[in-house]
């Protein structure tokens, strides 16, 4: 028994029995997988005002020939999904302040049938009343891809007021592919890479 515990300890020791570790991380192996899609099914995306926001989506990933995006979910490889907002409100802001000083003083007397009466008043005042109203345009996106067996193999979520030059729903789209192209460029030098 002891020559056995003793080849055991010397194939511990040299390594032999210690688990292999895999070559590449899981996010690694989720980006190899997006490298192999080639056809994107751009689903209607939940939430208040997604429409819009779905169709900037599909043009901003379009535009940079990531993907043949195709209008019929059976023949894609794979689908976005996710929510978006739209938000355009209204924020009003009331503010109010002033300083108000007042005085009075007063006197009287009384002698022999004789009165007399003396007053002083002073008073300082300033208000100041501000109202502001700012209209608002807010747009979130969190989307995924996910193949065909369920599997998701890239997320993104992207908040935006709006642009310089564009508004906050053409923001978030085109922030969401400006990720979608760093990844997919990433996964085919990835998938190019030997083992």
């Amino acid at each position: 028994m002891k020559p056995f515990l003793g080849i055991v300890l010397l194939l511990a020791a040299s390594g032999a029995l210690t688990a292999a570790e895999p070559s590449q991380s899981l996010a690694d192996q989720q980006l190899q997988k997006l490298a192999g899609v080639r056809r994107l099914y751009v689903e209607e995306l939940v939430g208040e005002g997604s429409h819009a926001i779905r169709d900037l989506l599909a043009a901003a990933i379009h535009s940079r020939g990531l993907f043949v995006l195709v209008e019929d979910a059976a023949s894609a490889d794979a689908y976005v999904r996710g929510s978006a907002e739209d938000l355009i409100y209204t924020d009003y802001e009331r503010y109010s302040s002033g300083i108000n000083v007042r005085g009075a003083a007063s006197s009287s007397r009384r002698e022999s049938g004789e009165s007399n009466y003396g007053s002083t008043s002073f008073g300082v005042g300033d208000d100041e009343d501000t109202n502001r109203r700012e209209r608002k345009h807010e747009a979130l996106v969190a989307v995924r891809i996910v193949l065909n067996n369920g599997e998701v193999v890239w997320a993104a979520a992207r908040e935006s007021n709006g642009a310089k030059f564009r508004g906050a729903a053409a923001d978030v789209a085109h922030g969401v592919a400006e990720e979608l192209e760093a990844a997919v460029t990433k996964a085919r030098q990835l998938a190019r890479q030997p083992d």
